[in-house]
């Protein structure tokens, strides 16, 4: 792994990076049983999909609506008709599990001196609610929706908000680190220096621009960042 240079904040994607999407189903694993990590996945996926479909189509609907209408998807997939149940993973989908790893690291980096930051394709009040659930408020500089840009990541529109709010000079400053391989493209396309983190050993997408480092956890970025967190 190569060291960052001349980084002056760290800059994290939240659902799957900081966030574990998958604690939503595993609460209520005892209402979906078998079906909670098909359920899961799709629920992931679809989420996904709708962002990058709605940005291309120019139709663009926050999050919550997003993670709703993939959660709708992923219940008729399993043949699901609960509406209580739905109400209650998106319920719980505000107060999803952070990684253990993430606040001892946030603590090291604001103890070297660097912001910190989300920038998430989440709607505020969701983030809001995740930050708080995990008590990670006083170790961040900003959380950053895309609502302020109305469209969802990789547009570099996204990337260039956190280089604006955090009055940084160059995207070379942020050190930005993703689980999701194409976020971590597209953040390395547009000029971040990035870690991909890649926690569950996945093959790495095929799109331009090229991580900088790729981290099996966030434990792993102190290191990167050399001289500074001695």
């Amino acid at each position: 792994m190569t060291a960052f240079e001349g980084v002056k904040a760290c800059v994290f994607d939240a659902y799957g990076t900081l966030f574990d999407v998958h604690s939503a189903a595993a609460a209520e694993a005892g209402a979906l049983g078998e079906r909670m990590q098909p359920l899961s996945q799709t629920w992931r996926q679809k989420q996904l999909e709708y962002t990058w479909l709605r940005s291309l189509m120019g139709a663009h609907a926050d999050f919550r609506k997003v993670t709703r209408d993939a959660l709708d998807f992923a219940l008729q997939a399993e043949g699901i008709t609960d509406t209580d149940l739905a109400d209650r993973l998106m319920q719980l989908y505000l107060r999803l599990d952070a990684y253990p790893d993430v606040r001892p690291t946030l603590e090291r980096l604001r103890a070297a001196g660097l912001k910190t930051a989300i920038l998430s394709n989440g709607e505020p009040t969701m983030l809001e609610a995740a930050v708080t659930h995990a008590n990670l408020a006083d170790l961040l500089d900003a959380v950053l929706s895309v609502e302020e840009v109305g469209i969802y990541k990789p547009d570099a529109r996204v990337y260039q908000l956190a280089v604006d709010r955090l009055g940084l000079a160059a995207p070379a400053e942020i050190a930005f680190v993703s689980t999701n391989g194409w976020d971590a493209r597209g953040a390395a396309n547009f000029g971040f220096q990035v870690a991909w983190m890649n926690r569950f050993g996945l093959q790495l997408d095929r799109l331009p621009g090229e991580p900088k480092a790729i981290m099996s956890g966030l434990s792993e970025l102190p290191g990167l960042l050399g001289q500074r967190m001695e």
